[in-house]
């Protein structure tokens, strides 16, 4: 026996295309072990809503295992990876060769990435113990942080109106009402068991229990790339340290998709390293040229929203394009040297058009 055959709305999406009638029945019945998880569940935004390009989450680490007949699939085509491939992590900032050129005009950088803790639910499926769980263990972690990490964590619960402003006004807090969030499970309960922690110089931050049980994030102004990475990864050594120490639990890490994540277009790195930078160049040769060469490149460029929305003159945010099937080292240095032909490039193009 199957549940009825779901009308999937966003037809083009990766959903449509693997979650067959033969793959439904097989599957429609089976829950998943860490949070009773079904595949309804998982695919709840491709079947409310018409737009999704990918349409799946998972509710837990087992959730990749369990429907292993749409996920393998599915991911090796989003990040067109072979059905044999392994994930390498590697987070050696000595490896990086260079920096982003000193003059030019990148307004700041920001990398970040998601973990997961293992034992716990991923946010979709994530029950309501678990996800407290997990903010206890985090609020004891966050305390063993020491030197230019060390900082101050800030539940949602019972946060007052001074500090919520600040954080508002510094860009940090994550709200809720995201439609595609709200569909796929993920504001449960809300705002219980989230909230934000960051150092005293506002350069490391962490969210805790929103897409991910864990965004972790290092950024600052300017374009110092490599010190934005060596912080990350300092970060990262040191939050999932202090788990291990509190917990004996370990980042979920998967042979084959690396970091895992709710989202399966964040597995592997889970990582987006980005800078705001000027071009007013291919500004002026329009946004289809722009992106054809960042293609290119690997690299994804967005419009970087004013107060208003929208693209603002000729800021753009420029980050890697890739997540899984390429190493942190790897993404991060086809950033810095895709920003500095961009910047070189944009220097011909500013001539060409008289600026």
């Amino acid at each position: 026996m199957s549940d009825p055959f779901p009308e999937i709305k966003s037809t083009h999406s990766l959903v449509a295309k693997y979650v067959t009638k033969p793959i439904w029945e097989k599957l429609s019945r089976a829950v998943t072990k860490t949070s009773g998880f079904s595949l309804a569940q998982a695919i709840a935004c491709a079947v409310e809503f018409d737009n999704q390009h990918c349409g799946i989450y998972a509710g837990d680490w087992d959730s990749y295992k369990v429907f292993s007949d749409v996920f393998d699939p599915l991911i090796q085509e989003y990040h067109g990876i072979s059905a044999d491939s392994v994930h390498t992590s590697d987070m050696d900032v000595g490896k990086i060769n260079g920096n982003i050129d000193p003059t030019a005009p990148v307004h700041s950088t920001r990398i970040r990435v998601g973990r997961s803790i293992d034992g716990f639910g991923l946010s979709p499926g994530i029950t309501r113990e678990q996800r407290v769980g997990v903010e206890n263990l985090m609020s004891k972690a966050f305390a063993n942080l020491t030197g230019d990490l060390a900082g101050t964590y800030y539940p949602l619960t019972g946060m007052n109106e001074q500090v919520r402003q600040q954080l508002v006004d510094d860009h940090f807090l994550f709200v809720s009402g995201d439609r595609n969030l709200t569909v796929a499970g993920m504001e449960r309960d809300w705002p219980e068991g989230r909230g934000i922690f960051h150092n005293k110089d506002k350069t490391f931050l962490t969210w805790v229990n929103e897409e991910d049980q864990l965004r972790i994030i290092s950024m600052q102004s300017g374009g110092d790339v490599r010190a934005v990475f060596d912080r990350l990864a300092r970060g990262i050594k040191a939050v999932g340290d202090s788990v291990k120490a509190e917990s004996g639990k370990d980042f979920m890490l998967d042979a084959k998709y690396g970091y895992v994540h709710s989202c399966p277009t964040n597995l592997g790195t889970g990582m987006r390293a980005s800078v705001h930078v000027d071009l007013p160049g291919y500004t002026k040769e329009g946004l289809k040229t722009l992106e054809a060469r960042c293609e290119e490149l690997h690299l994804q460029p967005r419009g970087t929203r004013g107060e208003s929305g929208g693209q603002t003159g000729v800021t753009y945010d420029i980050s890697n394009k890739h997540r899984l099937g390429y190493s942190e080292v790897q993404l991060v240095q086809k950033m810095i040297d895709g920003v500095n032909t961009l910047y070189t490039e944009d220097k011909v193009l500013k001539k060409k058009h008289g600026l």
